[in-house]
């Protein structure tokens, strides 16, 4: 195996980025093979089998190149990094969607990812300005979710809106001020849907409520309002709970 070429540091303004880890990396190979420019391995690395395997299954280098590793993470338990070539996505029209409005954590949008695979959830809307999806950080907390979905960021929601808005989807918004307190037994059952959530700091604006039934989670009043990795996984777990 050679050295690396010169990869650096990520910034949002480069064509490519990386999977921190083994099994985002795997995540990454099995999903999107052919984004994949190399994959890097470190030296103490034993537990190759798999990657390997898959990387010649796909044609994909694989360079070993400790001090690379230490330069593109900031943690000290990474010894597998997938580089990839970024990539856009189209929502599937037929699919239900999740909507995040100015999304402003890394690791939360990453945790959300996940959160949506494991409902069966595999469309994500971002209104922007927002997350950038493809920030390691934002893979790493997916642990690879990202690669088996379909994310695509749209400047405001009225664009998102002239694209996938039918009569057919219904809109939910989940604020604070909703009107529909949201219950297991009261879930709607719609088969075409999105629900929005909003900024973690800000929710979302009062204007949602106009086009969507605005709705809120019951929850104690010895807190202000629900994390919004714990609101979007209540939502989704209701809203496609057979």
């Amino acid at each position: 195996m050679d050295a690396s070429v010169a990869v650096k540091p990520y910034k949002k303004e480069f064509d490519y980025s990386y999977a921190l880890g083994a099994f985002p990396t795997v995540e990454l190979i099995k999903k999107r093979p052919e984004q994949v420019t190399e994959v890097l391995l470190h030296s103490t690395f034993t537990d190759r089998e798999l990657i390997m395997s898959l990387c010649r299954e796909h044609n994909i280098p694989v360079l070993e190149n400790d001090k690379t590793i230490a330069r593109l993470s900031d943690k000290e338990n990474v010894f597998v990094i997938g580089v990839f070539r970024k990539y856009e996505d189209t929502l599937a029209a037929d699919q239900p969607h999740l909507m995040l409005v100015n999304p402003g954590n890394m690791g939360n949008a990453g945790t959300i990812f996940r959160t949506c695979l494991a409902f069966g959830i595999h469309d994500v809307a971002i209104i922007t300005p927002g997350i950038d999806r493809f920030h390691p950080k934002a893979v790493r907390a997916s642990m690879g979710a990202l690669f088996s979905l379909r994310v695509q960021c749209f400047p405001d929601f009225e664009t998102y809106r002239k694209q996938y808005g039918t009569a057919e989807r219904k809109l939910y918004s989940f604020m604070l001020t909703g009107k529909k307190q949201l219950t297991a037994e009261n879930c709607p059952k719609p088969e075409l849907f999105t629900l929005i959530f909003g900024n973690e700091a800000t929710g979302l604006p009062e204007e949602y409520a106009d086009f969507s039934e605005s709705i809120i989670i019951p929850q104690s009043p010895e807190v202000d309002s629900l994390n919004l990795t714990i609101a979007v996984g209540i939502g989704a777990y209701l809203f496609r709970k057979v």
